[in-house]
């Protein structure tokens, strides 16, 4: 494809061309079985804040191929992209990819690329592009039908309590920062960042547990619930506790409170997302009955 049919879009999409993306996500989920834009690159379709490239490539009134590239960080740029399944096998991926390649390299950057689901043709377009895995990102879910709730024991000075919107906003973003200190996204969110999930349809304090020593927030586990009464999921958003508290036995208790909770919701299956090397919560999560049921990967620069 030639570079020329690729529009390049550094500030917010207009709404009409972030609802084509949408569109374009959606058509491709409903083929591949898989999305193919995690929720931070749809939140910035339309955020004038956002340090992001949009590249497109047109077709009629919607896109044939969509990506869009983090500027954010200095030294490495990240990039999601999907192509519609009427527009694959025509260099639309390869076109995207190259392109999002040289803005990376004109700031100086390397590219990382996500391939949600890990499909065949996404490795395929990463290993003519150079590109290897060098990040894994499991989904792990439990049957919550087959789960039976246990007691949530904390040490005596320590209580869960809701999140209070517009109260502990600063205090959890504190802690977060420290318990995902060394994680490339979730220890980047900005309270701006924390009110746009806020303001999605699915935000419920009642579901954001705060365990906490008086006022001092120790951990938390934020769950997220997509559909309603009508949903039979619920993700385990972001679990994490302060450094400052580990060994105390927080994260099994947050992943029990957690379940019980999406049990008392009436929902029958659970998931969630944590990193391919992350060995502790991992053994966390199967302890409590979850396997790892799909696999997100990332492709760098070796």
């Amino acid at each position: 494809m030639d570079d020329t049919e690729i529009a390049v879009v550094t500030g917010p999409l207009s709404d009409a061309d972030a609802q084509a993306v949408h569109r374009l996500a959606r058509a491709a989920q409903h083929v591949d079985g898989v999305a193919p834009l995690s929720e931070q690159p749809l939140l910035w379709l339309t955020d004038p804040a956002a340090r992001v490239a949009h590249l497109l490539v047109r077709a009629a009134d919607d896109f044939a191929g969509y990506a869009q590239v983090d500027l954010s960080v200095a030294a490495v740029a990240t990039a999601e992209l999907v192509v519609h399944p009427f527009a694959r096998r025509h260099g639309v991926g390869s076109g995207l990819l190259a392109r999002a390649q040289l803005l990376a390299a004109s700031g100086r950057r390397s590219l990382s690329v996500w391939a949600h689901g890990d499909l065949p043709a996404a490795r395929s377009l990463a290993t003519r592009a150079g590109l290897v895995v060098v990040r894994e990102l499991w989904k792990m879910a439990l049957d919550l039908t087959t789960y039976t709730p246990t007691p949530v024991h904390l040490p005596d000075d320590v209580q869960l309590t809701a999140f209070r919107p517009g109260t502990d906003d600063e205090a959890w973003l504190a802690v977060n920062a420290r318990a995902f200190a060394s994680h490339p996204e979730q220890g980047r969110l900005t309270a701006a960042d924390l009110h746009a999930r806020m303001a999605e349809d699915w935000f419920d304090p009642e579901s954001f547990l705060l365990a906490r020593r008086g006022e001092e927030v120790l951990g938390f586990s934020w769950l997220k619930v997509v559909g309603g009464e009508q949903a039979s999921t619920g993700e385990i958003y972001a679990l994490g506790v302060d450094p400052s508290a580990q060994g105390m036995g927080l994260g099994s208790a947050l992943t029990r409170a957690s379940l019980d909770r999406l049990v008392g919701l009436g929902l029958s299956t659970a998931d969630l997302y944590t990193e391919g090397d992350n060995t502790a919560a991992i053994r966390t999560y199967t302890a409590a009955g979850f396997t790892r049921v799909a696999l997100d990967v990332q492709f760098g620069v070796a």
